[in-house]
């Protein structure tokens, strides 16, 4: 079923290229990540980059060379800002050389660095329902 989901979650991506996802601790943002990246070819491991801020993952095959990614870019990056304690931070790694790369952007804990998104960064909800399935809303 995640893999359904990731499916039309790519084939709606459209020229966006930065995503930010909202939901709570355990809502499922790294897995829904890592189901897209995967749908998207992605053969690196793909977890959470809590502690490293950002992963950078390389798409390979077919999707490389389709119209979601760049001439000079297949990279995608995967952020996670949960352990940003100033936005200094998020200054000094450079945001806006990722943000403004042309590559895909996948952002975990965005309201942390909410003024520094894109303005056409498109927003993603996560949320858990009582039965444990997800709805994923953008």
């Amino acid at each position: 079923m995640i893999r359904e989901a990731a499916r039309e979650f790519i084939s709606e991506i459209g020229d966006h290229k930065v995503f930010a996802f909202y939901g709570k601790m355990g809502a499922g943002k790294t897995t829904f990540i890592k189901a897209v990246c995967e749908q998207l070819g992605v053969n690196d491991v793909i977890t959470s980059p809590t502690f490293a801020i950002v992963n950078e993952y390389e798409v390979r095959g077919a999707v490389a060379n389709s119209s979601l990614f760049t001439l000079h870019s297949s990279l995608i990056y995967h952020f996670d800002f949960y352990r940003i304690k100033r936005i200094e931070e998020v200054y000094d790694m450079g945001y806006e050389d990722y943000f403004y790369s042309g590559a895909l952007c996948f952002i975990e804990w965005p309201e942390l660095i909410e003024s520094l998104l894109p303005d056409d960064a498109v927003k993603v909800s996560i949320e858990e329902n009582e039965d444990g399935t997800r709805v994923v809303r953008y």
